[in-house]
């Protein structure tokens, strides 16, 4: 089963799991342009939101991939490369 991937629903899939780890957060208001962090995610909170994405989009991105995204925009657009 092949899915199409917008950014915008790989980008709802990252608030999904963003709010499934940090309770306090209102995903409604995120600014995909803001960081996790911004909203009060440490490293561990990170790391969880970033590997459920990919287990969910069934993707794998190196870890080196990952050390230069600032917010969660670039996040989406480097998931949106193994797509």
């Amino acid at each position: 089963m092949t899915e199409e991937w917008t950014k915008e629903a790989v980008v709802e899939v990252i608030l999904k799991n963003l709010r499934e780890n940090l309770y306090d957060v209102d995903t409604e208001t995120i600014d995909p342009k803001s960081s996790m962090k911004d909203h009060g995610a440490n490293s561990l909170d990170v790391i969880e939101v970033v590997s459920a994405t990919m287990r969910e989009l069934e993707i794998r991105v190196p870890r080196s991939e990952l050390t230069q995204i600032e917010n969660i925009e670039q996040l989406a657009e480097k998931f949106m490369e193994y797509l």
